[in-house]
């Protein structure tokens, strides 16, 4: 890969990674309930979730799922059940005494970043997206795999530092936040964009073939 065309790619993966989606609500959310240390394995699961859309993509598995009204469909409905779910126990979840660390909730390592990989994982529209922009990036002359390693190395990297910046900023909003009554307003904030995000999936249709 050429070293312009990689500084094209650069750019464009901190455009598309800024932009709010799901996974910067999942980071916040997660930032929010579980402090920054906690909170980022969120942040590590959202990127094996993008490692195998563009592992998918790679393969030439993505045209098909493009391709597959069923496919996109199931996954599509089980992203926007998924989210949903996610802004349940969200609205649900209790106020946290910041005068005592120890009773902040302890997310399991690792359910936290299967929540993190399902956020992404199961959203059809990320896949069908890479598949139309990944392939621009690409010199059809040189090897195909060492340049969907490095592109794949270099989106994950730029969204970990995006991600890490968004489950800070819930962490600082979390300082700021110190009556329950408060607390509980920016859970219910964050279940109302989880639920918001699940409405924007429902929304999203296949290409027509």
């Amino acid at each position: 890969m050429a070293l312009e065309t990689w500084l094209a790619f650069f750019v464009a993966c901190w455009l598309i990674s800024l932009s709010p989606g799901a996974g910067a609500i999942a980071s916040m959310s997660a930032g929010l309930q579980y402090g920054f240390c906690r909170g980022y394995w969120n942040a590590l699961g959202l990127q094996l979730g993008l490692a195998l859309q563009i592992a998918i993509v790679a393969a030439g598995v993505g045209a098909l799922l493009a391709a597959s009204a069923l496919a996109f469909s199931l996954i599509k409905w089980f992203g926007v059940l998924y989210l949903v779910y996610l802004g349940y126990r969200q609205w649900r979840a209790l106020p946290s005494d910041l005068g005592a660390e120890s009773v902040r909730p302890l997310g399991r390592p690792l359910t936290l970043v299967l929540r993190g990989f399902l956020v992404n994982f199961s959203n059809p529209k990320a896949i069908v997206f890479m598949l139309a922009v990944l392939p621009q990036f690409l010199d059809p002359r040189a090897p195909l795999l060492v340049q969907y390693l490095v592109m794949g190395a270099t989106m994950i990297c730029v969204d970990l530092i995006v991600m890490a910046g968004y489950t800070g900023l819930a962490v600082r909003v979390l300082r700021v936040l110190r009556t329950p009554r408060q607390q509980r307003l920016m859970n219910r904030t964050f279940a109302t964009l989880f639920v918001g995000a699940a409405a924007l999936l429902a929304t999203v249709r296949r290409a027509p073939a």
